[in-house]
C-alpha cells in the first residue's frame, strides 16, 4: 500500500466504495455491491464505474483471477484521512485546530466523551513532546 501523504481527489461516493474495501480486501465487485447495499441500494454498473475510476486514480489496484477482479486499496485509510484532515483545517481554519474545536464547543457539539478524548490526546502530546 502506498504510504505517501499524496492522495487522489476522491468524491464522497468513491470514498464510500473505498471505505468498504478498506474494511476487508481483496474483494470482488459483487462483494463490494453486497456490502454497500447493506446501507442503501447501489446498482452493479454504478459500483463498477466507481471501481474503474478509483483504479484510474490509483486509489485501488486489482488482480485478475480467472474471470473475476480482486480489488485492494493502494492508499492506506490513515494516510488518506490525515491528508484530508490537514487539507480541511488548512482551507477553513488557516491551519489552526483551536478555532475549529472552539467552533464545536461554542455550538455545544462536543460531548463529554469528545472532551475526555481531547484531554487524553493533549496529555499524550505533552508527554511525548516534553
Amino acid at each position: 500500500m502506498n504510504n505517501k501523504l499524496s492522495k487522489p481527489d476522491i468524491t464522497e461516493t468513491e470514498y464510500e466504495v473505498l471505505d468498504v474495501i478498506w474494511h476487508d480486501y481483496p474483494v470482488t465487485s459483487s462483494e463490494v455491491v453486497k456490502r454497500l447495499n447493506q446501507h442503501k441500494e447501489w446498482h452493479d454498473k454504478t459500483v463498477k464505474t466507481l471501481l474503474g475510476r478509483l483504479v484510474k486514480k490509483q486509489a485501488l489496484g486489482f488482480e485478475k483471477q480467472q474471470r473475476q477482479y480482486l480489488y485492494h486499496p493502494l492508499i492506506a485509510r490513515e494516510d488518506y484521512n490525515k491528508k484530508e484532515t490537514t487539507s480541511f483545517v488548512s482551507r477553513l481554519f488557516n491551519g489552526k485546530i483551536a478555532p475549529m474545536v472552539a467552533g464545536f464547543a461554542n455550538h455545544n457539539s462536543l460531548s463529554k466523551e469528545d472532551i475526555d478524548e481531547l484531554k487524553e490526546l493533549i496529555e499524550q502530546w505533552e508527554q511525548d513532546n516534553d
